[in-house]
Protein backbone atom coordinates (compact mmCIF):
# COMPACT_ATOMS: atom_id res chain seq x y z
CA UNK A 1 0.00 0.00 0.00
CA UNK A 2 1.19 3.50 -1.03
CA UNK A 3 -0.17 6.53 -0.20
CA UNK A 4 0.62 10.02 -2.28
CA UNK A 5 -1.05 13.23 -2.59
CA UNK A 6 0.38 15.98 -4.55
CA UNK A 7 3.64 14.29 -5.92
CA UNK A 8 5.56 17.58 -6.36
CA UNK A 9 5.48 18.36 -2.49
CA UNK A 10 9.36 19.46 -1.79
CA UNK A 11 11.11 17.14 0.16
CA UNK A 12 14.39 15.80 1.25
CA UNK A 13 15.69 12.82 -0.41
CA UNK A 14 15.53 10.31 2.71
CA UNK A 15 12.45 11.94 3.88
CA UNK A 16 9.79 9.01 3.29
CA UNK A 17 6.93 10.85 5.10
CA UNK A 18 5.93 14.86 4.50
CA UNK A 19 3.08 16.54 6.12
CA UNK A 20 2.52 20.09 5.59
CA UNK A 21 -0.72 21.98 6.66
CA UNK A 22 -2.86 18.74 6.72
CA UNK A 23 -6.21 19.37 8.30
CA UNK A 24 -9.21 17.22 8.33
CA UNK A 25 -12.65 17.93 9.17
CA UNK A 26 -16.00 15.66 9.77
CA UNK A 27 -19.70 16.68 9.34
CA UNK A 28 -21.69 16.11 11.98
CA UNK A 29 -25.19 14.34 11.00
CA UNK A 30 -28.23 13.78 13.12
CA UNK A 31 -29.43 11.31 10.76
CA UNK A 32 -28.56 9.10 7.98
CA UNK A 33 -30.60 11.06 6.04
CA UNK A 34 -28.81 14.06 6.38
CA UNK A 35 -26.40 12.97 4.75
CA UNK A 36 -28.34 12.31 1.59
CA UNK A 37 -29.49 15.63 2.02
CA UNK A 38 -26.24 17.27 2.33
CA UNK A 39 -25.21 15.97 -0.96
CA UNK A 40 -28.60 17.33 -2.66
CA UNK A 41 -28.26 20.42 -1.41
CA UNK A 42 -24.12 21.08 -0.43
CA UNK A 43 -24.93 24.61 0.59
CA UNK A 44 -26.67 23.41 3.69
CA UNK A 45 -24.80 24.05 6.88
CA UNK A 46 -23.87 21.44 9.23
CA UNK A 47 -21.64 21.29 12.42
CA UNK A 48 -18.43 20.09 11.78
CA UNK A 49 -15.13 18.34 13.98
CA UNK A 50 -11.76 19.43 13.39
CA UNK A 51 -10.53 16.31 13.71
CA UNK A 52 -6.65 17.58 12.44
CA UNK A 53 -5.99 21.24 12.62
CA UNK A 54 -2.85 21.78 10.39
CA UNK A 55 -0.27 19.97 11.60
CA UNK A 56 3.63 19.15 10.30
CA UNK A 57 6.52 16.85 10.34
CA UNK A 58 8.29 14.99 8.50
CA UNK A 59 9.54 11.23 8.96
CA UNK A 60 13.08 9.95 7.32
CA UNK A 61 14.16 7.22 6.39
CA UNK A 62 15.03 4.56 8.61
CA UNK A 63 13.62 6.66 11.82
CA UNK A 64 11.59 5.50 14.51
CA UNK A 65 8.54 8.00 15.65
CA UNK A 66 5.95 7.69 18.15
CA UNK A 67 2.90 9.38 18.53
CA UNK A 68 1.44 10.07 21.99
CA UNK A 69 -1.92 11.84 23.07
CA UNK A 70 -4.89 11.49 24.93
CA UNK A 71 -8.06 9.71 23.35
CA UNK A 72 -9.33 12.40 20.40
CA UNK A 73 -6.37 14.09 20.14
CA UNK A 74 -6.39 12.98 16.30
CA UNK A 75 -3.64 10.50 16.21
CA UNK A 76 -5.70 7.25 14.34
CA UNK A 77 -7.18 10.12 12.35
CA UNK A 78 -3.72 10.61 11.10
CA UNK A 79 -2.73 7.25 10.48
CA UNK A 80 -6.09 6.83 8.53
CA UNK A 81 -4.79 9.69 5.85
CA UNK A 82 -0.88 8.44 5.71
CA UNK A 83 -2.22 4.90 4.77
CA UNK A 84 -5.08 6.42 2.61
CA UNK A 85 -7.81 5.25 3.98
CA UNK A 86 -9.44 8.48 4.36
CA UNK A 87 -8.65 11.72 2.12
CA UNK A 88 -7.54 15.23 3.91
CA UNK A 89 -9.75 18.02 3.99
CA UNK A 90 -6.38 20.31 3.17
CA UNK A 91 -2.65 20.44 3.44
CA UNK A 92 -0.46 18.66 1.78
CA UNK A 93 1.15 14.72 2.42
CA UNK A 94 3.96 12.46 0.47
CA UNK A 95 4.28 9.01 1.64
CA UNK A 96 6.86 7.15 -0.46
CA UNK A 97 7.47 3.32 -0.65
CA UNK A 98 5.13 0.73 0.32
CA UNK A 99 3.10 1.15 3.75
CA UNK A 100 2.04 -1.93 6.00
CA UNK A 101 -0.60 -1.12 8.60
CA UNK A 102 -1.71 -2.01 11.65
CA UNK A 103 -4.39 0.40 12.45
CA UNK A 104 -6.98 -1.63 14.47
CA UNK A 105 -7.61 -5.23 15.38
CA UNK A 106 -9.34 -7.55 12.61
CA UNK A 107 -8.96 -4.60 9.73
CA UNK A 108 -8.78 -5.60 6.81
CA UNK A 109 -9.89 -9.04 7.47
CA UNK A 110 -13.26 -11.01 6.69
CA UNK A 111 -14.64 -12.73 10.19
CA UNK A 112 -15.92 -16.13 7.86
CA UNK A 113 -12.83 -16.29 5.89
CA UNK A 114 -9.82 -18.89 7.56
CA UNK A 115 -7.05 -17.11 8.45
CA UNK A 116 -5.09 -18.58 5.73
CA UNK A 117 -8.19 -16.69 3.44
CA UNK A 118 -7.16 -13.70 5.00
CA UNK A 119 -3.39 -14.13 5.02
CA UNK A 120 -4.00 -13.76 1.25
CA UNK A 121 -6.51 -11.04 1.66
CA UNK A 122 -4.86 -9.05 3.84
CA UNK A 123 -1.77 -9.59 2.03
CA UNK A 124 -3.24 -8.24 -1.42
CA UNK A 125 -4.67 -5.20 0.29
CA UNK A 126 -1.05 -4.38 1.42
CA UNK A 127 0.46 -4.87 -2.04
CA UNK A 128 1.91 -8.20 -1.98
CA UNK A 129 0.94 -10.17 -5.33
CA UNK A 130 -0.11 -13.87 -5.09
CA UNK A 131 3.46 -15.03 -6.26
CA UNK A 132 4.72 -13.62 -3.37
CA UNK A 133 1.90 -14.67 -1.24
CA UNK A 134 1.93 -18.43 -2.21
CA UNK A 135 5.86 -17.87 -1.18
CA UNK A 136 5.54 -16.19 2.14
CA UNK A 137 2.66 -18.19 3.41
CA UNK A 138 4.46 -21.21 5.43
CA UNK A 139 7.11 -18.61 6.99
CA UNK A 140 3.83 -15.87 7.75
CA UNK A 141 2.33 -18.94 9.44
CA UNK A 142 5.16 -19.93 11.14
CA UNK A 143 5.44 -16.64 12.37
CA UNK A 144 2.46 -16.34 13.63
CA UNK A 145 2.55 -19.59 15.45
CA UNK A 146 -1.19 -20.70 14.39
CA UNK A 147 -1.04 -23.92 12.51
CA UNK A 148 -3.71 -25.59 14.28
CA UNK A 149 -6.01 -22.70 13.57
CA UNK A 150 -4.84 -21.49 10.40
CA UNK A 151 -7.97 -23.31 8.49
CA UNK A 152 -10.90 -22.17 11.43
CA UNK A 153 -12.55 -19.10 10.59
CA UNK A 154 -11.17 -15.71 12.27
CA UNK A 155 -14.54 -15.25 13.75
CA UNK A 156 -13.40 -18.21 16.42
CA UNK A 157 -10.11 -16.30 17.45
CA UNK A 158 -9.58 -14.07 20.54
CA UNK A 159 -8.02 -10.82 19.97
CA UNK A 160 -4.44 -11.95 21.04
CA UNK A 161 -4.59 -14.20 17.75
CA UNK A 162 -5.90 -11.59 15.72
CA UNK A 163 -3.12 -9.90 16.15
CA UNK A 164 -0.60 -12.40 15.78
CA UNK A 165 -2.38 -13.36 12.54
CA UNK A 166 -2.00 -9.47 11.58
CA UNK A 167 1.49 -8.70 12.63
CA UNK A 168 2.86 -11.85 10.64
CA UNK A 169 1.15 -10.46 7.75
CA UNK A 170 3.04 -6.93 7.96
CA UNK A 171 5.66 -8.19 8.97
CA UNK A 172 6.29 -10.40 5.70
CA UNK A 173 5.44 -7.01 3.35
CA UNK A 174 8.70 -5.76 2.95
CA UNK A 175 7.51 -2.32 3.37
CA UNK A 176 9.41 1.02 3.52
CA UNK A 177 7.15 2.55 6.28
CA UNK A 178 5.21 0.38 9.04
CA UNK A 179 2.23 1.82 11.12
CA UNK A 180 1.14 0.38 14.76
CA UNK A 181 -1.45 2.01 16.18
CA UNK A 182 -1.83 0.34 19.48
CA UNK A 183 -2.27 -2.90 17.76
CA UNK A 184 0.33 -4.76 20.13
CA UNK A 185 -1.30 -3.71 23.44
CA UNK A 186 -3.08 -7.66 23.21
CA UNK A 187 -1.33 -10.68 23.11
CA UNK A 188 0.97 -12.67 25.29
CA UNK A 189 4.35 -11.73 26.52
CA UNK A 190 6.29 -14.27 24.17
CA UNK A 191 4.90 -13.21 21.24
CA UNK A 192 4.73 -9.55 22.30
CA UNK A 193 9.05 -10.29 22.48
CA UNK A 194 8.75 -11.68 19.18
CA UNK A 195 7.50 -8.48 17.85
CA UNK A 196 9.51 -6.18 19.87
CA UNK A 197 12.46 -8.22 18.55
CA UNK A 198 11.19 -7.68 14.75
CA UNK A 199 10.33 -4.25 15.00
CA UNK A 200 13.88 -3.51 16.21
CA UNK A 201 15.44 -5.88 13.18
CA UNK A 202 13.08 -3.62 11.16
CA UNK A 203 14.49 -0.14 12.56
CA UNK A 204 17.76 -0.87 10.44
CA UNK A 205 16.30 -0.89 6.98
CA UNK A 206 12.67 1.17 7.65
CA UNK A 207 10.69 3.68 9.04
CA UNK A 208 8.13 3.28 11.70
CA UNK A 209 5.30 5.14 13.29
CA UNK A 210 3.85 3.92 16.39
CA UNK A 211 0.83 4.82 18.60
CA UNK A 212 0.56 4.13 21.56
CA UNK A 213 -0.60 5.29 25.50
CA UNK A 214 2.38 2.76 26.69
CA UNK A 215 4.85 5.58 27.13
CA UNK A 216 7.58 2.87 28.05
CA UNK A 217 7.46 1.47 24.70
CA UNK A 218 7.25 4.60 23.24
CA UNK A 219 10.96 5.48 25.02
CA UNK A 220 11.98 2.20 24.27
CA UNK A 221 11.82 1.81 20.35
CA UNK A 222 11.35 5.39 19.52
CA UNK A 223 14.06 8.04 18.09
CA UNK A 224 11.53 11.06 18.23
CA UNK A 225 8.14 11.45 19.55
CA UNK A 226 5.12 13.95 18.55
CA UNK A 227 2.30 14.71 21.19
CA UNK A 228 -0.67 15.54 19.48
CA UNK A 229 -3.47 17.62 21.50
CA UNK A 230 -6.65 18.42 20.24
CA UNK A 231 -5.40 17.78 16.57
CA UNK A 232 -2.39 20.22 16.84
CA UNK A 233 0.92 19.24 17.36
CA UNK A 234 1.82 20.23 21.08
CA UNK A 235 5.27 19.16 20.98
CA UNK A 236 7.86 17.32 19.27
CA UNK A 237 11.52 16.65 20.36
CA UNK A 238 13.23 13.71 21.98
CA UNK A 239 10.90 11.06 23.57
CA UNK A 240 11.97 10.96 27.09
CA UNK A 241 11.27 14.96 27.04
CA UNK A 242 8.09 14.55 25.11
CA UNK A 243 6.49 11.82 27.26
CA UNK A 244 7.92 14.10 30.39
CA UNK A 245 5.74 16.90 28.81
CA UNK A 246 2.87 14.99 28.55
CA UNK A 247 2.69 13.39 31.76
CA UNK A 248 3.26 16.89 33.19
CA UNK A 249 0.06 18.24 31.57
CA UNK A 250 -1.93 15.58 32.64
CA UNK A 251 -1.18 15.65 35.89
CA UNK A 252 -1.82 19.78 35.58
CA UNK A 253 -5.27 19.10 34.46
CA UNK A 254 -6.04 16.83 37.58
CA UNK A 255 -5.38 19.27 39.28
CA UNK A 256 -8.06 21.80 37.94
CA UNK A 257 -10.54 18.88 37.96
CA UNK A 258 -13.25 19.64 40.62
CA UNK A 259 -13.09 18.07 43.74
CA UNK A 260 -13.83 14.50 43.85
CA UNK A 261 -15.86 13.11 47.29
CA UNK A 262 -13.61 12.38 49.83
CA UNK A 263 -12.29 8.92 50.19
CA UNK A 264 -12.92 6.26 52.88
CA UNK A 265 -10.65 6.68 55.43
CA UNK A 266 -8.68 3.16 56.07
CA UNK A 267 -7.08 2.71 59.83
CA UNK A 268 -3.36 3.25 59.51
CA UNK A 269 -0.98 1.48 61.78
CA UNK A 270 0.51 3.72 64.17
CA UNK A 271 3.87 5.32 63.08
CA UNK A 272 6.95 4.16 65.60
CA UNK A 273 9.00 7.32 67.33
CA UNK A 274 12.45 7.00 68.37
CA UNK A 275 13.39 10.12 69.46
CA UNK A 276 13.77 12.59 66.65
CA UNK A 277 13.04 9.84 64.15
CA UNK A 278 9.72 8.25 63.31
CA UNK A 279 9.41 4.89 61.73
CA UNK A 280 7.14 4.92 58.69
CA UNK A 281 7.69 0.82 58.42
CA UNK A 282 10.42 -1.25 58.71
CA UNK A 283 11.09 -4.73 57.01
CA UNK A 284 10.14 -6.51 60.70
CA UNK A 285 6.44 -4.51 60.69
CA UNK A 286 5.93 -4.76 57.10
CA UNK A 287 3.88 -7.45 56.00
CA UNK A 288 2.76 -6.19 52.14
CA UNK A 289 1.72 -9.51 49.88
CA UNK A 290 3.96 -9.94 47.28
CA UNK A 291 3.97 -12.77 44.24
CA UNK A 292 5.56 -13.25 41.37
CA UNK A 293 4.78 -16.72 39.46
CA UNK A 294 7.59 -19.00 37.50
CA UNK A 295 6.28 -20.37 34.52
CA UNK A 296 8.16 -24.18 33.42
CA UNK A 297 11.26 -23.83 31.00
CA UNK A 298 9.99 -23.74 27.31
CA UNK A 299 11.77 -26.03 25.76
CA UNK A 300 10.40 -24.95 22.17
CA UNK A 301 11.43 -21.14 22.67
CA UNK A 302 12.80 -19.41 19.63
CA UNK A 303 16.61 -19.62 19.95
CA UNK A 304 19.43 -19.39 17.34
CA UNK A 305 23.30 -20.28 17.82
CA UNK A 306 26.24 -21.95 15.97
CA UNK A 307 25.88 -25.05 18.56
CA UNK A 308 27.94 -26.92 20.44
CA UNK A 309 26.14 -27.02 23.30
CA UNK A 310 22.42 -26.64 24.41
CA UNK A 311 20.48 -25.61 26.80
CA UNK A 312 18.35 -28.11 28.13
CA UNK A 313 16.82 -26.21 31.63
CA UNK A 314 16.96 -22.95 32.82
CA UNK A 315 14.51 -21.12 35.81
CA UNK A 316 14.36 -20.35 40.02
CA UNK A 317 15.83 -22.60 42.44
CA UNK A 318 15.70 -22.91 46.60
CA UNK A 319 19.27 -22.65 47.75
CA UNK A 320 18.81 -24.23 50.42
CA UNK A 321 17.30 -28.10 49.08
CA UNK A 322 17.40 -26.85 45.32
CA UNK A 323 14.03 -27.39 44.23
CA UNK A 324 12.72 -25.20 41.18
CA UNK A 325 10.34 -22.37 42.11
CA UNK A 326 6.91 -21.81 40.55
CA UNK A 327 6.69 -18.44 42.19
CA UNK A 328 8.54 -16.30 44.58
CA UNK A 329 8.31 -13.15 46.79
CA UNK A 330 10.73 -10.01 46.82
CA UNK A 331 13.53 -9.97 48.85
CA UNK A 332 13.67 -13.69 48.83
CA UNK A 333 17.47 -15.34 47.75
CA UNK A 334 16.77 -17.48 44.40
CA UNK A 335 19.39 -19.10 42.35
CA UNK A 336 18.76 -18.30 38.78
CA UNK A 337 20.01 -22.05 36.86
CA UNK A 338 20.95 -22.38 33.71
CA UNK A 339 22.19 -26.28 32.73
CA UNK A 340 23.26 -27.07 29.46
CA UNK A 341 24.91 -29.97 27.57
CA UNK A 342 27.83 -29.92 25.53
CA UNK A 343 28.14 -31.71 21.97
CA UNK A 344 31.45 -30.36 21.88
CA UNK A 345 34.57 -29.56 23.79
CA UNK A 346 33.77 -26.28 25.13
CA UNK A 347 36.86 -25.17 26.44
CA UNK A 348 36.01 -21.39 27.98
CA UNK A 349 31.66 -21.51 28.36
CA UNK A 350 30.14 -17.88 29.26
CA UNK A 351 26.74 -18.48 30.93
CA UNK A 352 24.59 -15.20 30.53
CA UNK A 353 21.01 -14.13 31.39
CA UNK A 354 18.85 -11.00 30.89
CA UNK A 355 15.59 -10.50 32.88
CA UNK A 356 13.26 -8.17 30.00
CA UNK A 357 10.05 -6.87 30.40
CA UNK A 358 6.69 -6.93 28.21
CA UNK A 359 8.51 -4.53 25.36
CA UNK A 360 11.74 -6.53 25.35
CA UNK A 361 13.93 -3.64 27.25
CA UNK A 362 16.26 -5.23 29.23
CA UNK A 363 16.13 -4.53 32.94
CA UNK A 364 18.44 -7.16 34.84
CA UNK A 365 21.19 -9.52 33.56
CA UNK A 366 24.80 -10.24 34.19
CA UNK A 367 26.94 -13.44 33.18
CA UNK A 368 29.50 -15.69 34.25
CA UNK A 369 32.96 -14.26 32.71
CA UNK A 370 35.00 -12.23 35.12
CA UNK A 371 38.47 -10.93 33.83
CA UNK A 372 41.36 -12.78 35.76
CA UNK A 373 39.29 -15.23 37.08
CA UNK A 374 39.23 -18.77 35.47
CA UNK A 375 36.61 -20.44 33.05
CA UNK A 376 35.12 -23.81 33.69
CA UNK A 377 35.66 -26.26 30.88
CA UNK A 378 32.68 -28.56 29.68
CA UNK A 379 34.10 -31.73 28.12
CA UNK A 380 31.73 -33.11 25.16
CA UNK A 381 29.44 -35.11 26.01
CA UNK A 382 28.90 -33.90 29.60
CA UNK A 383 27.04 -31.26 31.35
CA UNK A 384 27.37 -28.40 33.14
CA UNK A 385 24.92 -26.07 35.34
CA UNK A 386 26.07 -21.99 36.48
CA UNK A 387 24.10 -20.98 39.05
CA UNK A 388 23.40 -17.13 39.58
CA UNK A 389 22.12 -16.52 43.46
CA UNK A 390 20.34 -12.93 44.24
CA UNK A 391 17.49 -11.59 46.12
CA UNK A 392 14.11 -11.27 44.06
CA UNK A 393 13.61 -7.73 43.10
CA UNK A 394 10.70 -5.46 43.53
CA UNK A 395 9.25 -5.63 39.90
CA UNK A 396 6.40 -3.45 38.80
CA UNK A 397 2.99 -5.72 37.56
CA UNK A 398 3.18 -7.43 34.85
CA UNK A 399 4.90 -9.93 32.62
CA UNK A 400 8.61 -10.44 31.92
CA UNK A 401 10.80 -13.28 30.21
CA UNK A 402 14.14 -14.99 31.19
CA UNK A 403 16.84 -15.34 27.93
CA UNK A 404 19.17 -17.39 28.52
CA UNK A 405 22.05 -17.86 26.46
CA UNK A 406 25.36 -20.20 26.86
CA UNK A 407 28.33 -19.08 24.92
CA UNK A 408 32.34 -20.13 24.59
CA UNK A 409 35.37 -17.89 24.48
CA UNK A 410 35.64 -14.30 25.93
CA UNK A 411 33.53 -11.13 25.97
CA UNK A 412 35.74 -9.58 23.24
CA UNK A 413 35.68 -12.50 21.25
CA UNK A 414 33.37 -15.17 21.52
CA UNK A 415 30.96 -17.80 19.67
CA UNK A 416 27.31 -17.99 20.43
CA UNK A 417 26.38 -21.64 21.08
CA UNK A 418 23.00 -21.29 22.18
CA UNK A 419 20.95 -18.22 22.66
CA UNK A 420 17.13 -18.96 23.58
CA UNK A 421 14.69 -15.78 24.11
CA UNK A 422 11.62 -16.17 26.58
CA UNK A 423 12.76 -19.63 28.00
CA UNK A 424 10.82 -18.65 31.37
CA UNK A 425 7.66 -16.45 31.42
CA UNK A 426 7.59 -14.50 34.97
CA UNK A 427 3.72 -12.87 36.01
CA UNK A 428 4.48 -10.27 38.58
CA UNK A 429 0.64 -10.72 40.33
CA UNK A 430 1.21 -8.39 43.56
CA UNK A 431 4.27 -5.58 44.34
CA UNK A 432 5.38 -2.99 46.27
CA UNK A 433 7.21 -1.31 43.25
CA UNK A 434 4.41 1.46 41.60
CA UNK A 435 6.68 3.96 40.62
CA UNK A 436 9.26 2.86 38.51
CA UNK A 437 9.76 -0.42 36.54
CA UNK A 438 12.33 -1.69 39.43
CA UNK A 439 11.75 -1.03 42.30
CA UNK A 440 13.86 -1.00 46.09
CA UNK A 441 13.64 -3.76 48.76
CA UNK A 442 13.69 -1.23 51.21
CA UNK A 443 14.66 -2.54 55.21
CA UNK A 444 13.70 1.21 56.48
CA UNK A 445 11.63 4.31 55.78
CA UNK A 446 11.48 7.12 57.89
CA UNK A 447 11.08 10.73 58.89
CA UNK A 448 14.06 12.33 61.25
CA UNK A 449 13.16 15.45 62.44
CA UNK A 450 16.19 18.36 61.98
CA UNK A 451 15.92 21.04 64.74
CA UNK A 452 16.35 24.56 63.86
CA UNK A 453 19.78 25.85 63.92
Amino acid sequence: MSSEILPNLASAPDDIVVVRDLTKHFTLYNAPSDRLLHMLMPKRVYPRFEALKGISFTVKRGETVGIIGRNGAGKSTLLQLITGVAPPSSGTLQVKGRVAALLELGAGFEPDFTGRENIVLNGTILGLTGGELKERMDAIIAFSELAEFIDRPVRTYSTGMFMRLAFSVAAHVDADLLIIDEALSVGDARFMQKCMRYLHAFKQRGSILFVSHDLGAVTGLCDRAIWLEQGMVRSEGTPVRVCEQYVAALFDDKQTEAPKPAAIERPRKAAKSIGDTTVLFDSESTTQETLTTCSAFNAAASSFGSGGAKIVDTGLFDPVDGHRLDRVVEGQEVDLRIAVTAEVDVARPIFGFYIKDRLGQLLLGDNTYRDHYPQVSIPKGEGAAARFRFKWPALVRGSYTLTVAIAEGTMEDHIQRHWMHDAVLFEVLATSATLSLVGLNFSLVAVDRIPAP
